[in-house]
């Protein structure tokens, strides 16, 4: 475990810059060749004290990979290395736009469903991931060209509540047994 700090962050610790777009391959790459070196079963042989911080270790690449691999929980991430919680419960105002258009995308979710409309549910995801790759590309803008921590902080909102709309067609999906 040479090099490891524990006061390195997410980013520091896989060597990346931080940055919302990040190359996935070089990503979980890293994940293998640190958890290559700190899995508690390399270290079965050795102390309890020695078998606990590799356990530590262990646990803390996997915490930075699952982070930095979501988009979402990358960017609310970089968002806290700024000093911003972006899912704070005091911050909930989003754009009229927005919360109409979510509006209509759960009430087109309904009808689907209700329906048992695959089709028409299908209209509906199609809308719904290209808006959200809109707003990643965004989102990626704001926060790494721009670094407009209020524009990302609002856009990492919007992704949240796209992120549950998302699973609530999974969800009529899974009804509609498809």
């Amino acid at each position: 475990m040479i090099g490891l700090d524990f006061n390195h962050n997410h980013f520091e610790l896989f060597g990346l810059t931080p940055r919302y777009e990040v190359d996935v391959a070089e990503l979980e790459s890293t994940f293998r060749s640190l958890q290559s070196q700190v899995h508690p079963d390399k270290f079965a042989h050795l102390s309890e004290a020695e078998k606990r911080v590799s356990m530590q270790w262990s646990t803390r690449v996997n915490e930075a990979y699952q982070t930095l691999k979501s988009p979402l929980n990358r960017a609310v991430y970089i968002l806290q290395l700024q000093g911003i919680d972006a899912l704070a419960q005091t911050n909930t105002q989003l754009p009229m736009a927005f919360l109409m258009q979510q509006i209509e995308w759960r009430e087109a979710i309904q009808d689907a469903q209700q329906a048992r409309d695959v089709d028409g549910l299908q209209l509906v995801e199609t809308d719904v991931a290209a808006h959200s790759k809109q707003w990643r590309e965004q989102l990626m803008k704001q926060l790494d060209q721009d670094q407009d921590w209020r524009a990302a902080t609002d856009s990492v909102r919007q992704l949240k509540f796209v992120e549950k709309i998302m699973s609530e067609i999974d969800d009529a999906y899974a009804a509609l047994d498809v």
